[in-house]
């Protein structure tokens, strides 16, 4: 395939905001908004910073399906050569009709259903990350039914701080994910003893948006030092499992490059062999989203502010009102020389929480304008929702030059086909 003529994602062309080169306002003139705009282009640069990095370090990526589900997305992390990481059942599923191998697979989640442990088991999955002693039962109960033996693989609480936002840091004790250290010590050591499941891996996963890389480097540690003590009770384990969570760069402060941590894993593992699995998700999906949308109205707030509502909120994308989170905001269309005004950005959502971007300065809007909402890729379309009976916004992948509806518009009859 022949190397874009462009940096690959979102950059100016003269006034107008592009993606790989084609002009957001054409999409939007067709498609209408809100709309999510993606580059596979920045797709496939941020899947090959990760892999890359390992150079000849024996390894597997499996991509997050719940930072972008979307079909067309998941299909190009495969063809790329990703793995899958899975947190329900469903999204087993995708994957699966995504082309990925059951072995290709890792299912990981805090709370999986006896139905969804049942599919689970069924399947020669890659792994199941158990999340505690009760859940490692009902999988083992499970395959002995079956007459299979489930390959699982057994989640750390490491209890690290990841110093990230307290709603998305999961290796604390007081946080529900994983198993406590002393427990799953106790619980690993019974496992020789039931033939209806085999231990393949320890896991962590202590967070997401992470910026620092001490809070991995020690969840790795304990990972290796779990491992090692395993392995000289003679478990034949085939990997570690370091989870994802590394973050990117919503307000233009420095994070960690992909080199950076992928180094920190490598160099705590190396001294035990063993092969690493990370489940990226936001670092690679993220950056090469946005979510275009149209102002539909200005109206003042003080006397050194206004309003912008546009047509996208926290039906469209939650994080904002869920964590508090930032996304800069752009015009599609740049206006020159006129003096910036602050607005408060906002949706169309009968919730006073449904504020997009506060105290925003940007270039004056009016209603019928463009707004790009920017590194929404993750956590963004997999989050909507049809509050307000408000439906699922569209969906366009952009490739080398082109562009195509990958998920078209959800109307009210898509709503209401489900109901009676």
């Amino acid at each position: 395939m022949s190397q874009p003529a462009f940096a690959p994602g979102f950059s100016r062309r003269d006034h107008d905001l592009v993606c790989d080169g084609v002009p957001l306002a054409e999409i939007a003139a067709a498609v209408g908004t809100p709309l999510y705009v993606y580059s596979a282009a920045a797709l496939r640069d941020r899947y090959h910073a990760v892999d890359d990095a390992f150079g000849g370090y024996p390894h597997a990526v499996h991509y997050a399906l719940k930072a972008n589900s979307t079909l067309a997305i998941v299909r190009l992390l495969r063809s790329l050569g990703s793995a899958a990481d899975a947190n329900s059942a469903w999204e087993i599923e995708v994957a699966r009709r995504a082309g990925f191998e059951p072995s290709q697979i890792v299912f990981t989640g805090v709370g999986k259903s006896p139905e969804e442990l049942e599919c689970a088991a069924s399947l020669p999955l890659k792994a199941i990350n158990v999340e505690s002693a009760g859940e490692l039962a009902r999988v083992e109960a499970i395959a002995a039914r079956l007459g299979r033996r489930a390959r699982v693989a057994m989640r750390l609480n490491p209890d690290i701080d990841a110093q990230s936002h307290p709603h998305i840091s999961t290796g604390l004790k007081i946080n529900k994910f994983g198993v406590p250290l002393d427990e799953a010590r106790a619980v690993l050591g019974t496992l020789g003893m039931r033939p209806s499941l085999a231990l393949v891996a320890v896991h962590v996963h202590v967070g997401s948006q992470i910026t620092s890389l001490d809070p991995l480097k020690r969840a790795a540690a304990l990972a290796v030092e779990v491992s090692e003590e395993l392995r000289r009770g003679g478990a034949p384990l085939e990997y570690v499992d370091l989870g994802g969570g590394l973050g990117v760069s919503y307000d233009g402060s420095a994070v960690p490059s992909a080199r950076d941590y992928v180094s920190a894993l490598v160099g705590e593992v190396r001294r035990s062999g063993l092969p690493i699995v990370v489940e990226p998700g936001r670092a690679i999906a993220a950056p090469a989203g946005v979510l275009v949308a149209r102002v539909v109205d200005v109206k003042p707030r003080d006397e050194s502010s206004d309003f912008a509502i546009i047509d996208a909120g926290m039906t469209e994308l939650l994080r904002p009102a869920l964590y508090g989170a930032f996304h800069r905001i752009e015009p599609v269309a740049a206006r020159g020389g006129a003096a910036e005004r602050r607005y408060e950005i906002v949706g169309p959502v009968c919730e006073s929480s449904d504020v997009v971007g506060r105290d925003r300065l940007l270039p004056p809007l009016a209603p019928g304008d463009l707004v790009a909402i920017r590194d929404v890729g993750a956590y963004g379309s997999a989050m909507a929702s049809n509050y307000n009976r408000r439906p699922l916004p569209a969906e366009v992948l952009v490739d080398e030059g082109e562009w195509r509806v990958i998920r078209r518009r959800q109307t009210i009859d898509d709503q209401l086909a489900l109901e009676t």
